[in-house]
Order: structure tokens, then sequence, then C-alpha cells
């Protein structure tokens, strides 16, 4: 800028005298301005969970990865950042108003998406989550016009399904990780399906509650329910200690009438054994084992007889005995 050459001006009927500019300080300021422009719109950054989705006059070009880029300048190339490694969640039924230590939630007006009709008729309040991550940063951005509400209206529709094919027991008790499987994979289906580039990460089932105004009725089926289990379950206690028992006295009769028949049947194949022993002794010298016999049968009997009385087998007449009271025997 020539500050030696003055121009007048007048402003406000005042004249004013300012330094002039010349022509190539102009163009100098010209260039400045369109070379910062340029780098300004040539350069830009994807973030460590992003990915970069360019668009040349509105039509896809490519996909970058994280880090500094270029891109054509002035407009012609778009960059639209996508969080491809986010986990990004949608909650139906309640909305967390404050998160910390302890949470609050709300709930009121989305009733309408919680309550839903089980397949035996009855009502349920089902609360759940789904946690998501785009797969597919073209499909996310060019299949989808609303991304969340098409995210929001097949999970509600999913999860209406997946609770219409089960009874309100199996809703509120019995099967909510079962349930929280089937409505992952079926939201999934769904999602590729329509070609909307979203991965589901998990379906998880937060509250299922029968509505306010069953609640007593609810909780009074369930303790009868309780106490039904507690009756089996003292059942199955007495059962389980009167059965072995008596197994366990069936196995001690059952062995000791095995040990009795194995002993019987040890001595009579002794006692067989031993009469075979001495009817080969008694065919090798019958006169010898007859009188060894006849002298070991007297040995056994005699000391049982009380009184012996020896007679002579060649005497004619009474023989006249001697009255010899025993040791010990009273007259």
């Amino acid at each position: 800028m020539d500050f030696k050459k003055r121009k007048p001006v007048v402003i406000g009927g005042e004249e004013y005298s300012v330094p002039a500019i010349s022509k190539a300080t102009v163009w100098i300021g010209g260039l400045i301005i369109i070379g910062l422009i340029l780098i300004l719109t040539s350069l830009y950054q994807v973030g460590a969970d992003e990915a970069g989705v360019i668009r040349r006059f509105g039509s896809y070009v490519g996909t970058t990865q994280p880090g500094l880029h270029l891109k054509l300048p002035f407009g012609i190339d778009k960059v639209t950042k996508v969080p491809v490694r986010r986990v990004q969640k949608e909650e139906f039924g309640f909305k967390t108003a404050r998160a910390g230590v302890r949470t609050e939630y709300r709930r009121g007006k989305l009733l309408s998406e919680s309550l839903m009709l089980t397949g035996d008729l009855n009502s349920a309040v089902v609360e759940w989550i789904v946690q998501y991550r785009v797969k597919d940063p073209v499909n996310y951005l060019f299949k989808l016009r609303h991304v969340t509400t098409t995210i929001r209206d097949i999970s509600e529709s999913v999860m209406r399904q997946v609770v219409g094919d089960r009874s309100v027991d199996e809703v509120i008790i019995l099967s909510r990780r079962e349930m929280a499987q089937e409505a992952k994979q079926r939201l999934q289906e769904t999602l590729d399906t329509y070609e909307t580039g979203i991965h589901v990460v998990t379906v998880e089932l937060k509250d299922v509650n029968p509505p306010d105004p069953v609640k007593p009725a609810f909780n009074e089926v369930n303790e009868a329910k309780q106490e039904m289990e507690k009756m089996v379950n003292q059942a199955w206690e007495t059962y389980n200690k009167a059965v072995p028992r008596a197994s366990g006295e069936a196995e001690r009769t059952i062995r000791r009438a095995e040990g009795y028949a194995l002993d019987r049947v040890n001595r009579a194949k002794g006692d067989a054994n031993k009469f075979l022993a001495v009817w080969k002794q008694y065919n090798r010298s019958q006169d010898v084992t007859r009188r060894r016999l006849y002298l070991e049968t007297l040995n056994e009997v005699l000391p049982k007889i009380g009184r012996k009385y020896i007679i002579d087998s060649e005497q004619k007449g009474l023989v006249q005995l001697l009255q010899l009271e025993e040791k010990g025997e009273k007259k």
C-alpha cells in the first residue's frame, strides 16, 4: 500500500484524505484470500471413530479413513462424516433424563410404544434398548432418509411380534434372554433387507411388567405360583430323603440274602465234598473205615448220655446193678 499518495474522500459533507490503494496491492490481497479459501476447502479431518463419505456434485466418489485428507475445493467435493465405530443407542418405553450414579428415567407419554399384547391376549409393558453401529456408511447415508425413525419403527414392530408369540408368563418371568436374542436376529434381518448399513450390537430388555391396573392381581398369581413351587420342592425333598433310604434298605437286604445263599451253597458243597472223601476212603478199606465211623459217632453221642448201662450180650438172667448215686445228685 502506497501511503504517499492520498485520495480525498467526502464523508458526511466533510472531506477526508485517505491513502490510495494500488492495483498490485488489490491483486495480492485477492490472491491471498483465494489461497486461504483453497486451503480451507481442500483439507478436511476425519475423526478416529468416523469415516468420510465424499460426494462430487452429489454423487458418491469414495470413502476415506481417519486422518487428514485432500478433496476438490470450492464445494466441488463434499464430505459427510459418519460415526462407524461409535455404538449408538435407542431407548424404547423410557428416556434417560439424567445419567449418573442414580440414573433418572422419564416414562409417562412413552407408554404407547411399550404397551403390548401377548399371545394369550394379556397386556405387558415392555421397555428395551437397541445398541447399534454403522457398518456401511454409504448405505447408511443414501439408502435411508430418516435413520433414527426407521430404526425405532422396525424395532418396535419386531418386539411386538416377539411378544405376540408368547404368553404373558413367558414375557414377564421366563424367557427374557430368548426374547432379546430373537428380537436382535429379526431386527438385523429386516435392517439388512432394507440395506440400511446398520449392525445391531445388542437388544436388551430393561424392564417387563404388567400394566399398573392389573399389577395386584398379577402379584397374587405370582404368590400362588411361588407357594405351589415351595410345596413341590418340599415334596421332592421328602421324596429324595425317603427313596434313597428305602433303596439302601432293599440293597442291604438283597446283599444279606445273597450272602446267606452263598454261605448255604458253600456249606452244602463242603458237606458233599466231605461225604465223597469219606466214601472214597471207605471203598479203599471198608472195615477200618466202618470202625472209625462207628467210634467217631460214639464219641459224639456218649457225652450227651447221662447214665450208661453196659450189658453182656451172653447174659441169660437179670443183672444185679449197684445203684450208685452220681456226684452232686440228691437221693
